[in-house]
């Protein structure tokens, strides 16, 4: 009963960021990048300019052309982790088509349309980045990439698809270069307020997981985020008993899920998070 109570809660939860979260995406890019004629990064950027000549509803493209990623990476990123972002895909849909257009729109300065753009929908993203769900699009082709090729940086990837999409939906939408100057800006904002919300603006986290179950949590810390750990070997200064210390660093986007690892495999486990102003090596930027 008190597992049932509790995934209750944990879905009502997760539902609540799922609303607020799309609701804030939607206004900034219905209410703000879409009003103003700027271009935005991943899918949305490219329903964007559907919108932009014939008017087409943003979250129905958007839907649309992630059917075809979903398809693509589904494999990949896994069925849970896919049906809980097309759940919040349906939620976007209906906040980003139904709910936003019953808002006022900004058409004011364009610096301050890009700003708000990009609080807003740093606000959303990370309030479903941090229930462990994607809103889809480009989100899902970094995933796969990600999950491809380790050894490629998360920073690096995420950088090139934006600048192209921006650059190439920035082109399509008139090709005012002041315009997609402010996209960029705007892409940067939401990047920064995305790590704010979710873990500051440090550049990575550094955990050690004392446990008496090291295996089984590296283990399932790869499976869930494909971060490789180290396994030290220590004992309880009091009890004297043998212990194991995992070592594992990640990305902001990765710490949540690797507490949820930590926590599925080991509920006794200690666990310490700390700040890392430059993680190194493979996985991450080279030395």
């Amino acid at each position: 009963m008190v597992v049932k109570n509790k995934n209750i809660k944990t879905y009502l939860i997760d539902l609540l960021a799922d609303i607020i979260g799309s609701l804030s995406i939607s206004v900034g890019v219905y209410n703000f990048a879409a009003a103003s004629g700027f271009p935005v990064t991943g899918v949305s950027g490219i329903s964007l300019v559907f919108y932009y000549y014939w008017h087409l509803p943003i979250g129905l493209m958007t839907m649309a052309l992630n059917i075809p990623i979903i398809l693509i990476c589904g494999r990949i990123l896994g069925i849970k982790f896919m049906l809980r972002s097309f759940k919040t895909m349906l939620i976007s849909l209906f906040f980003m088509d139904v709910v936003a257009p019953l808002l006022p729109v900004y058409q004011g300065e364009l610096i301050l349309s890009c700003i708000c753009m990009g609080i807003f929908s740093g606000v959303g993203y990370a309030l479903i980045y941090m229930r462990g769900s994607s809103t889809g699009g480009s989100d899902f082709i970094t995933m796969a990439i990600r999950a491809k090729r380790p050894h490629l940086s998360l920073g690096r990837i995420i950088v090139t698809l934006d600048f192209f999409i921006l650059l190439f939906c920035g082109l399509l939408m008139g090709g005012n270069v002041d315009k997609i100057i402010y996209g960029l800006i705007a892409a940067y904002i939401v990047s920064v307020v995305v790590d704010k919300v979710m873990y500051g603006l440090d550049a990575g986290k550094v955990s050690l997981i004392v446990t008496e179950h090291g295996k089984e949590i590296s283990g399932k810390i790869y499976e869930l985020t494909g971060r490789g750990a180290t396994l030290l070997r220590g004992s309880g200064s009091y009890s004297q008993d043998d212990k194991q210390v995992v070592l594992c660093a990640c990305s902001y986007k990765q710490m949540h899920v690797m507490q949820r690892a930590v926590k599925e495999v080991d509920k006794n486990a200690f666990m310490v998070i700390m700040e890392a102003n430059q993680v190194r090596g493979h996985g991450f930027k080279p030395h």
